[in-house]
C-alpha cells in the first residue's frame, strides 16, 4: 500500500492557506469575525504560516452552543484562524485518503449528497425486486452516539496506513485534542476536519461489508447505513457481523432502537424521507419542524433580530427538499402560510430573480 510524505510544506504554503482562507469565508463574507480578518489578510495568513512552521499552532477553544433540528444537538463551533486550518489540512490530505472510499459513501463529499443516496437507494430497490415485483427486507442502522466515540488512536492509526508525515499527524492530534467527549474519543459537530475524520473512519466498516461480507446494496450517509436484501436470515447475520466488528475495530456500538429489519411494504425512512414503491413522503416531523421554525423566524423578524432574506433562503433550501417527494400540495399549503405572514416583504433574491427573468424575455423578444 502507498505511503505518502512530504505532505506537510504543501499544507502551509501562502497559496494553499489563502485557498483555505476562500472556502472558509464562503458564506460569511458579511460576518464580523471574517472582516475582522480580512483587514489584515496577509498579515494575518503569514501568522499562520509562522505559527505551523514553527509548530506553535494551538487552536482557540471552541465555543458551544445547542441547537433543536429537530432534536437537540451540540455544535462545536471553532475560531475563524482554526477553520482556515481546517481547510489547509483538508487541502492536501483529502484527495489522498478518499481514493479509498467506496462509492456508495454519500455524505460530504463532491457531487454526492442526500439526494443522490435516496436515488441510489431506489436504484438498488428496483433492481433488486425487479421493479417492485418482489418483497424485500431492508437493515436501516444508526450507529449510537457516533461522534462522541470515535477513537483518537483508531483514527490516527487508520490515517497512518497512507499517510507517513509526521507533521501532519502532529497537526491532526491538535485539531482532535481540541476536543474530547470521553478520554481520548469525541470530534466536535460543526467542523470541517470532523466530518471529513467521520467518512475516513467508518470507510473501515464500509469496506468490511463490501469486501468481507460481500454485500451488493449498501449505502452510507455519516452514521445512517441501509443493506437491501430479499432473505431477512442473511439480514440478521449480516447485523450480527457488524456489531462484532464495530465493536472490535472501531469501538463502536449499533443504536438499538434505531437500527431495525423493516419490511420495504411498510416503508422505510431514509435521510427524512420515507420511501415506497413509486412514491416518496416526507416525514411528519420533518413538516411540524419546518412550520414551528418559520413562526419562529417570524417573532425574530418582528424583533429585528434576523433579517428577512436569511429567512427566505431558509424557506428556499426547505422547498428544494421538500421537491424530493411527492409534495405538490404540501409545497403550496405551506408556501401560502409563509406568504401570508410575510405578505409585505420580498426577498433581494426574489427581485434578482424577477430582474433575470425579465431580461430573458427581453432577449427572447
Amino acid at each position: 500500500m502507498k505511503k505518502y510524505g512530504d505532505l506537510w510544506n504543501k499544507v502551509f504554503k501562502y497559496n494553499n492557506l489563502y485557498s483555505a482562507y476562500i472556502k472558509a469565508r464562503r458564506g460569511k463574507t458579511g460576518k464580523k469575525y471574517v472582516i475582522e480578518f480580512e483587514k489584515n489578510l496577509k498579515a494575518n495568513l503569514i501568522q499562520l504560516q509562522s505559527e505551523l512552521i514553527l509548530h506553535s499552532y494551538s487552536p482557540k477553544a471552541l465555543v458551544t452552543f445547542i441547537i433543536k433540528d429537530p432534536k437537540t444537538r451540540t455544535i462545536n463551533k471553532s475560531e475563524f484562524r482554526d477553520r482556515i486550518i481546517h481547510h489547509a489540512l483538508c487541502n492536501i490530505i483529502e484527495p489522498i485518503l478518499e481514493k479509498s472510499f467506496i462509492y456508495d459513501s454519500y455524505a460530504n463529499r463532491v457531487g454526492k449528497g442526500t439526494l443522490k443516496a435516496i436515488e441510489r437507494y431506489e436504484s438498488f430497490l428496483r433492481k433488486i425486486t425487479n421493479n417492485y415485483s418482489g418483497n424485500v427486507y431492508v437493515l436501516k442502522a444508526d450507529i449510537k452516539s457516533y461522534f462522541d466515540n470515535v477513537n483518537h488512536e483508531i483514527l490516527i492509526n487508520i490515517i497512518k496506513t497512507k499517510i507517513k508525515d509526521k507533521e501532519i499527524i502532529w497537526l491532526i492530534r491538535k485539531i482532535l485534542s481540541n476536543h474530547e467527549t470521553n478520554k481520548g474519543c469525541g470530534m466536535p459537530l460543526g467542523n470541517l476536519t470532523s466530518q471529513f475524520f467521520a467518512n475516513v473512519y467508518l470507510n473501515e466498516l464500509d469496506n468490511f461489508v463490501k469486501r468481507n461480507l460481500k454485500v451488493e446494496f449498501y449505502i452510507r450517509y455519516v452514521d445512517d447505513f441501509v443493506i437491501l436484501e430479499t432473505n431477512r436470515e442473511i439480514l440478521e447475520e449480516y447485523k450480527k457481523q457488524i456489531e462484532i466488528f464495530l465493536k472490535t475495530n472501531l469501538n463502536l456500538i449499533l443504536h438499538p432502537q434505531k437500527t431495525k429489519i423493516i419490511s420495504l411494504s411498510r416503508g422505510v425512512t431514509f435521510l427524512g424521507l420515507r420511501v415506497f414503491p413509486y412514491y416518496r413522503l416526507l416525514k411528519k416531523s420533518n413538516i411540524r419542524h419546518f412550520k414551528r421554525k418559520i413562526n419562529e423566524y417570524y417573532n425574530l423578524f418582528n424583533k429585528n433580530y434576523i433579517a428577512y432574506d436569511d429567512i427566505y433562503v431558509r424557506f428556499e433550501g426547505w422547498y428544494a427538499y421538500s421537491k424530493n417527494a411527492n409534495t405538490f400540495e404540501l409545497r403550496k399549503s405551506v408556501e401560502d402560510e409563509f406568504r401570508q405572514l410575510f405578505k409585505e416583504q420580498i426577498s433581494t433574491l426574489e427581485i434578482n430573480r424577477q430582474i433575470k427573468n425579465a431580461e430573458k424575455l427581453k432577449m427572447q423578444i
